[in-house]
């Protein structure tokens, strides 16, 4: 599951949450979609409400269902994968510094779910999910070899190239992070000023001040 988490739903979210979708194939459900399920059932099967609502609908018991928090102390083991009913991911875009957003929009309301993290680095959400999957297929996720802080070249408006360091840990595939397809080209696009926008606008809801018209 991928509960989503952010009060927006921006073209990086859509990007990671598509490529996440084609990770996890027909197993992939969203849950918290709320407003945006129209959108994310194009996706993937989607819920309006959060996973903490679900119980007897998405799973029996909720000690079998485990949240994946970077915050948490216990690494999730392949064993636990393969007896969980639901495994979590939260659909929220990282921080740089990390402010344990998942542990306070979700992890901190799911009494009686396990938390556990993939190690100590901030994955993207697919990265997340990947990481997962493999769990799932029996390897550690320690196991897995990550990309830390990688550097992209991107060319704006074809005038200008820059490198873009991604404060984040991707699983490294085939010799290769794992980034969601289209990624670069978004950059390029000037994505980062979009979500630079929406992050700001939430902060300033949660600090009580006026988001813009």
């Amino acid at each position: 599951m991928i509960e989503h988490l952010e009060d927006h739903l921006s073209r990086w979210l859509l990007l990671e949450y598509q490529h996440s979708r084609s990770l996890a194939r027909s197993r992939l459900v969203f849950t918290n979609g709320r407003e945006y399920c129209g959108r994310l059932s194009r996706i993937a099967p989607c819920y309006r409400e959060s996973v903490v609502e679900l119980e007897g609908v998405l799973y029996r018991e909720r000690g079998r269902v485990i949240i994946l928090d970077p915050s948490a102390e216990a690494m999730l083991s392949p064993e636990e994968a393969a007896e969980a009913e639901a495994i979590v991911v939260g659909g929220i875009l990282g921080d740089h510094p990390p402010r344990r957003r998942t542990w306070e929009m979700l992890t901190r309301r799911a009494r009686g779910m396990a938390a556990r993290s993939l190690g100590g680095d901030q994955l993207s959400i697919d990265g997340a999910v990947y990481l997962a999957l493999k769990a799932l297929e029996g390897v550690h996720p320690s196991s897995v070899p990550l990309v830390r802080r990688p550097r992209l070249e991107v060319e704006l408006d074809g005038l200008l190239t820059v490198e873009v360091e991604l404060p984040f840990a991707y699983p490294l595939v085939g010799g290769r992070p794992l980034f969601a397809p289209g990624l670069e080209e978004l950059l390029a696009s000037g994505l980062g000023y979009e979500e630079a926008r929406e992050m700001l606008r939430g902060l300033g809801r949660e600090g009580g001040g006026e988001e813009d018209s």
